[in-house]
């Protein structure tokens, strides 16, 4: 295993500024499509963050009463070349759009980022014993590659030698399994009683799911396209299948946010199941003082107290002396490095 850390602090302002692009430069282009599958009743909502190849209108994305939103162009032609394609998976209750800091920020390093809104986890739509179905996750994105790479708009623009994955919580397990990384119920429901990961069971436990029961969970996901991984703060990783890990995908880059937080160490480090030190040649970043909320979208004024009073989680809290903007550069920068994103700055 490679092991490195970053320790954020005021220092780091210069590097976030070259990793984010400022807002006189090229703006990333945006597009949505619906994606049939098979495995799905109902389409799925995708979308696409690219290179802009010149400008057509601004627009926000992901705007809402929590977050801020990320402005982009809609539906510009592709700049040339062939460019890294980046799948994204959201974690539990998230959605696409609202990671707009994410894929604006990897479409400055030089990548295509597509991501979906995976049905029963999503915003509004989030259920216990739909989210436990790792599998349809995976299926999503593999679906939406597909249709990709078949689109005459953006295929001549991807380098297939090039498709990585990024995932954050349960989008990192999701990414786990896509890099082949199988999980086990059994082990999971046993977790969720006595592990370090039970208070991250009380979701699932409200629903009343018993992992063992979803054979979603145990399943074979692998996408063999997948070539590099960036995984933030994976759940569930206390369940990994040993057997499985040798076989995975070599190199992946495994990102923990705030080190010292319970989830993080249970599922990344090497005092909790030790991921970093059992799959190969893996990379382990720490990025510090953040916690697990640090990883999403900066908030809108008043949106903490907003969510205080409504009892929500305080996904707008972060620990003192972090900054969520800055994390966010050490993000951008760690995750391009992992998947070794060409770093073109400005578009």
């Amino acid at each position: 295993m490679k092991r490195f850390a970053f320790l954020l602090s005021l220092a780091l302002s210069q590097a976030v500024c070259q990793a984010v692009p400022a807002a006189a430069e090229m703006l990333p282009g945006y597009d949505r499509f619906d994606l049939s599958a098979a495995h799905r009743a109902r389409p799925i909502a995708a979308s696409i963050w690219y290179p802009a190849a010149n400008p057509t209108y601004r627009a926000p994305i992901g705007d809402g009463p929590i977050f801020d939103p990320t402005f982009a162009f809609v539906g510009p032609a592709v700049a040339e070349g062939a460019h890294p394609l980046v799948l994204l998976s959201h974690g539990s209750g998230g959605n696409a759009d609202s990671l707009g800091w994410l894929t604006s920020g990897l479409v400055a390093q030089g990548a295509i980022v597509l991501a979906v809104n995976h049905q029963g986890s999503t915003s509004g739509d989030s259920s216990p014993r739909r989210s436990v179905d790792l599998q349809a996750r995976a299926q999503d994105l593999s679906a939406a590659l597909d249709l990709v790479l078949a689109d005459p708009a953006f295929a001549p623009f991807v380098d297939p030698e090039q498709i990585g994955v990024v995932g954050f919580s349960l989008g990192g397990a999701t990414a786990l399994g896509l890099a082949g990384v199988r999980f086990e119920g059994a082990v999971q429901d046993e977790n969720c009683t006595n592990g370090p990961e039970a208070a991250d069971c009380v979701f699932f436990r409200l629903g009343g799911v018993r992992f063992a029961d979803y054979p979603g969970y145990d399943a074979d996901m692998r996408d063999p396209r997948i070539t590099r991984a960036a995984i933030i703060d994976p759940g569930f990783g206390g369940s990994a299948r040993p057997d499985s890990l040798p076989e995975a995908l070599a190199g992946i880059t495994l990102i923990n946010l705030g080190g010292a937080d319970r989830l993080k160490a249970a599922d990344v480090a090497a005092q909790g199941n030790n991921l970093a030190q059992s799959l190969p040649d893996a990379s382990y970043v720490e990025i510090a003082p953040a916690n697990h909320f640090t990883f999403l979208a900066t908030c809108k004024p008043g949106a903490a107290e907003m969510l205080a009073a409504e009892r929500e989680d305080p996904i707008c809290s972060d620990p003192e002396g972090a900054d969520r903007a800055e994390v966010h550069g050490a993000l951008i920068e760690a995750i391009a490095a992992g998947l070794k994103l060409p770093g073109r700055g400005g578009l």
